[in-house]
């Protein structure tokens, strides 16, 4: 062990060792790195490594290290710490895989035909053959003009799947990116990934290709989660920087296939379950789907979590916002007293539509318009069209910046004074900002019904219906729930995050998570059809859990069995699962 290094120190360098091996020896590889265990740290050393001893090669044989990241945010933070050299193309993995598909424009036009709703948008267009047209990407927004076709981020994806059976096609992406490294690779596309495996890693040839991320922290559906392959080494990195031991410990516990020694073994800490079978009220039984099955009324619930605050901050928590965070595995807190009493009624059961951005409106409007807005005021304007998707906006004269200034300016006032709807047709109106197609194609539905409910007419047209008549004060305040409360947001990367203090709520009301029933599961696995459930279940619950540096509590609301206060009990110890009072008002 070298001076001042701890046992979390000597694991990770013993990683990067083996990634260095890998690289010397041509072989690819998947580091898989627990929450805390610095990824990111241990990417940025791998492309320094490779700058320093192939850098000018690479250069003059105008080769690039291909570096696929998750989010444009992450793609900046890895250009800056390779301080923009380059011989290395960060990129999301649209804009890697386009950097290879604009090369390729014959057969691209063949194929666009071929994908999915590209034969009614070129009929709508009066457009027979594609012809010469330029194919681009870049907001991902289908057009056709008489000289250029638009794609959207889906069909670059598919594309590139398309073109990497094709030999000639493989021999470019390889001569152009002889390393190809993926960042949270458990998020990459499952298409892409798979192709890389059969036409890659299968064959032996192809570019050296290093995983970087961890299979435990996919919570996106889309994602291709843990990437299996003979070809790879696996690479586990046994450190956490990150939280102090007792919560290193549980997680230890509930991964024993990935064990972290923390960087301070002394350092104080504390990680404890609360649970709430005292209760004597009528549980919940779960209409609309058994989801709410086994939950305390939300009245309970919120009782409950007052009456762990008042204890934790007796016990020295300090609930200021830069020092805990609350994260919601649950919806039994009253939705009115988060500020948006109508959107959760709207969608009902359906708590993803919403939770999630998985409704086209709430997506467009919580991640495009609301930070654009912020942007706005903040006077960061590239931020501010780099939200929107407008790429380089058209503006050439003074006239330019007077129009998108009132534009915002009118669009932030009607946001505290409007609907939902209104601003949706404020936006659409006004024709600065490209709607996603899925939202104007919903609004284009939805008007060919008409004002008037009719009998029959589809789910979702009923809930935009609604949707649109919200006050959009609430859709604000669903945005901070969502950006503030849960492991879900992306805006400000809460997966990423890390607090001092991390209090979890965890209860019911969902239609695909059920964390009392993964407790059970943990040990024996879950029946052959519930293996994505419980995947799903378990991801979530381990990254909310790995937050912490300090301190970690639960609050369960819903029932915990006997298997589920066993294996509990196994995790955070006999002395850290404490039984809430039957009557929580009662100190």
């Amino acid at each position: 062990m070298a001076d001042g290094e701890n046992p979390a120190d000597v694991a990770g360098r013993a990683a990067l060792e083996r990634i260095f091996a890998c690289f010397d020896d041509g072989r690819s590889f998947r580091l898989e790195a627990g929450a805390g265990a610095g990824k990111t740290y241990s990417l940025e050393k791998a492309l320094h490594r490779l700058l320093a001893l192939h850098g000018t090669e690479l250069l003059r044989n105008r080769q690039q290290i291909g570096c696929i990241t998750f989010t444009n945010v992450a793609k900046e933070e890895i250009a800056s710490r390779v301080q923009a050299h380059p011989a290395v193309r960060p990129e999301t993995i649209h804009g890697f895989c386009w950097s290879l598909l604009q090369d390729f424009q014959p057969e691209v036009r063949a194929l666009v035909p071929t994908l999915e709703g590209w034969a009614n948008r070129l009929a709508e267009a009066d457009v027979d053959d594609i012809g010469a047209r330029v194919i681009r990407y870049q907001l991902g927004y289908p057009n056709v003009t008489d000289t250029e076709l638009s794609l959207r981020h889906e069909d670059v994806l598919i594309l590139i799947t398309a073109l990497l059976a094709r030999p000639k096609f493989r021999a470019v992406m390889t001569a152009r990116y002889p390393v190809l490294l993926i960042d949270e690779y458990q998020d990459t596309d499952a298409g892409f990934v798979n192709a890389l495996k059969q036409y890659f890693l299968d064959t032996g040839t192809g570019p050296l290709v290093g995983l970087f991320g961890d299979h435990w922290q996919k919570i996106y559906g889309e994602g291709c989660g843990a990437v299996e392959h003979s070809a790879l080494e696996v690479i586990g990195k046994n450190a956490n920087f990150r939280s102090a031991s007792p919560i290193v410990s549980m997680l230890n516990r509930m991964r024993p296939a990935l064990p972290q020694i923390p960087s301070d073994a002394e350092a104080p800490g504390e990680a404890r379950l609360f649970h709430t079978n005292a209760w004597p009220g009528q549980r919940r039984t779960g209409q609309g789907g058994g989801h709410w099955t086994g939950d305390t009324s939300t009245e309970a619930a919120r009782a409950y979590l007052d009456h762990l605050k008042a204890r934790l901050i007796g016990e020295g928590w300090d609930f200021a916002v830069e020092r805990t965070k609350i994260l919601m595995l649950s919806h039994s807190v009253l939705a009115r007293e988060q500020g948006y009493p109508t959107i959760q009624q709207i969608y009902g059961q359906f708590n993803d539509a919403w939770l999630k951005k998985e409704d086209p409106h709430i997506k467009f409007l919580a991640d495009q318009v609301e930070p654009a807005c912020a942007a706005f005021q903040a006077q960061r304007y590239g931020e501010m069209f780099g939200c929107l998707d407008v790429g380089r906006p058209n503006i050439r004269r003074h006239q330019d910046k007077v129009a998108w200034s009132q534009f915002f300016q009118e669009l932030i006032e009607l946001r505290h004074t409007g609907t939902i709807g209104q601003v949706i047709d404020f936006i659409r109106g006004q024709g600065h900002v490209r709607v996603p197609e899925a939202v104007s194609s919903g609004e284009d539905r939805l008007a060919a019904i008409g004002a008037d409910p009719v009998e029959g007419e589809p789910r979702r047209v009923t809930q935009l219906r609604r949707l649109r008549e919200v006050p959009y004060s609430e859709l604000i305040a669903v945005d901070a729930f969502i950006d503030g409360h849960t492991p879900f947001a992306t805006k400000h990367g809460v997966k990423g995050a890390e607090f001092e203090n991390v209090l979890v709520i965890v209860g019911r009301g969902w239609n695909k998570y059920n964390f009392a029933q993964m407790l059970e599961w943990l040990d024996q696995g879950p029946p052959a059809e519930k293996g994505a459930f419980f995947e799903s279940n378990r991801n979530l619950f381990y990254v909310a859990c790995s937050r912490p540096k300090r301190r970690l509590a639960l609050l369960f609301t819903q029932v915990l069995s006997e298997a589920a206060l066993v294996k509990a009990t196994e995790l955070f110890g006999a002395e850290n699962v404490i039984a809430l009072p039957a009557d929580p008002d009662v100190a």
